[in-house]
């Protein structure tokens, strides 16, 4: 049986020499991910989190950041 995804979590933070992040900050991912993803294509929301986790960026601040971009133009 494959891991959760707390465990695979913990795992990977544990491989990165990081804390394993609290449930409140994967929430916080989360919601940056689907900000990323619901604004544009599903492949914007890794990105994203890389983005701003690359940048210093604390995942509630950077959502708000997302989602005060503007939206595209509906004929893409």
């Amino acid at each position: 049986m494959p891991p959760t995804a707390e465990e695979w979590i913990a795992q990977f933070a544990e491989a990165l020499g990081q804390p394993v992040p609290t449930g409140a900050q994967m929430t916080e991912v989360l919601e940056l991910a689907s900000v990323a993803a619901h604004s544009s294509e599903r492949r914007a929301a890794p990105i994203a989190c890389w983005l701003s986790a690359l940048a210093g960026v604390d995942p509630e601040e950077a959502r708000r950041l997302a989602e005060s971009l503007p939206l595209a133009p509906p004929d893409r």
